[in-house]
């Protein structure tokens, strides 16, 4: 459906928990600065008990579970709380690996100590959607609570599918992101494994000599709203979801496709359903992983579709690292800000892009610009393609 039929929809608050910075000022000035080595970012600092009535209830919750109600918080002490009706205010909060570490601490204490020593709060730590239904209930919201696990794509699919909602008239508000603590030690031995990380323990998008991704944890929640809700309460309007576009490659469970095909086509989509042409397009925050395959695709991708040398790109993983089912809603968040901040984040760990890449990859120091439509691409294992389009706040 082209999202221009339907309602606009705008973005009236942010929340962030990333590695690079907690809350989304430090993660701002997070995006300028180097990542510290190694193969993954972990978000240090984090405390969870603002974000539950008592430690107890803290301890009961997964750390994604934990980061999905931080980010929340955030989100909602910025916008403000909006008048309309509980079944009208829906939440929609991706993950791609759910409560991974706490499934792999119950199976160590299973083996160790016996059935009997598993946590019956197990099931509901581990399930994919306990970060939404969190959401929902501390707010009260009674609209569509869902979830969505498209891998890396995972966070930028939620934000498009809760636009959606709100463009067909079903909610007024949403609360939508991503959240993931996938730090487990089999979790990173099977990347590892995989040879998907970086073995130099650095993400350098786009680098001639990048050799993998770093991983981490972290999670964003978008405040999203119908433009005249918002206006109506006086709600301050940070941008708008000009469109969004979801496809899939139907090529191979790890690898993209080749000549990055299903990209062009989800970035084509997207375009379309945003009313927009390439030539509209001013900046785009790719995928960027640091992988070999995947930059070389995206880079494809992206030329195939702007041309050469195209809109000014960044991946803001050379700092954040990929937080897997978050890191499309972060990467969301940080093209907002760039707008509102006036400034495109630097590709940080990049020195030296790739000649065969020929993109125009914003280097060094955040580079000032006049924001327009953007575009925050993600790309998933499994062949999961998703395209939003942002734009700064309307007139």
């Amino acid at each position: 459906m082209d999202g221009r039929a339907g309602r606009r929809v705008v973005v009236t608050g942010i929340g962030v928990v990333a590695a690079c910075g907690i809350g989304r000022e430090a993660f701002w000035e997070g995006l300028s600065r180097p990542a510290p080595p190694g193969k993954t970012l972990p978000v240090d600092g984090f405390d969870p008990a603002p974000f539950f009535d008592s430690p107890k209830d803290a301890r009961r919750a997964d750390r994604f579970q934990q980061f999905a109600l931080a980010a929340a918080a955030e989100a909602m002490a910025q916008a403000g709380e909006s008048p309309v009706p509980p079944d009208r205010k829906g939440v929609i909060i991706a993950t791609g690996v759910g409560g991974l570490q706490t499934m792999e601490d119950n199976v160590i204490t299973r083996h160790e100590k016996g059935d009997r020593r598993v946590s019956p709060f197990l099931v509901p730590m581990i399930m994919a959607n306990a970060g939404a239904a969190s959401v929902s209930m501390r707010y009260g919201w009674q609209g569509p609570c869902e979830v969505i696990a498209t891998a890396c794509a995972a966070g930028t699919h939620a934000i498009g599918h809760a636009a959606r909602l709100i463009m067909w008239g079903r909610c007024d508000t949403m609360l939508a992101g991503g959240s993931e603590a996938p730090l487990s030690a089999t979790g990173i031995a099977g990347f590892t494994n995989m040879t998907a990380l970086s073995s130099s323990g650095h993400s350098m998008p786009f680098d001639a000599h990048r050799d993998g991704f770093v991983e981490s944890e972290g999670a964003a929640v978008l405040v999203l709203e119908e433009l005249e809700v918002a206006r109506a309460r006086g709600a301050t309007i940070l941008g708008e979801v000009l469109g969004a576009a979801s496809n899939a490659d139907a090529h191979h469970i790890t690898a993209p496709s080749p000549g990055g095909t299903g990209a062009i086509r989800c970035i084509e989509l997207a375009l379309a359903d945003a009313g927009l042409g390439p030539a509209d397009i001013v900046h785009i925050n790719a995928h960027g992983t640091s992988t070999p395959l995947n930059d070389a695709a995206e880079a494809v991708a992206i030329a195939k579709v702007f041309g050469l040398p195209g809109p000014a790109v960044t991946s803001t993983k050379g700092v954040t690292g990929h937080a897997l089912g978050a890191a499309g809603a972060i990467e969301a968040a940080a093209v907002l800000l760039a707008m509102e901040k006036k400034l495109i984040p630097p590709t940080m760990g990049t020195t030296t892009v790739d000649p065969d890449i020929g993109l125009d990859v914003v280097l060094g120091a955040p580079r000032p610009w006049e924001p327009g439509p953007s575009l925050s691409n993600s790309f998933g294992f499994g062949g999961h393609n998703g395209v939003l389009v942002l734009g700064p706040p309307p007139a």
